[in-house]
């Protein structure tokens, strides 16, 4: 994760002061920041696809399972 990540904001209109506009990137990069955040902790509680997939691959094997294999 970057420590000091850029955003690539562009002020197209006005006459925002300096002060102005170091408030409104502020604001911006806190909110995506959270939003991203969000988006992460989202990923860590939900299953991969292949985590849902494998689960019925996942039961043990009772001893001798494999002896009959093939038969």
């Amino acid at each position: 994760m970057d420590d000091n990540p850029q955003y690539d904001i562009r002020i197209t209109d006005g006459n925002a002061s300096d002060e102005e506009i170091a408030a409104v990137t502020a604001v911006l990069a806190a909110a995506l920041e959270e939003l991203a955040g969000d988006h992460r902790r989202r990923q860590r509680l939900t299953p991969s696809a292949w985590e849902r997939s494998q689960r019925s691959v996942r039961t043990p094997l009772s001893p001798g399972a494999w002896k009959t294999f093939g038969r």
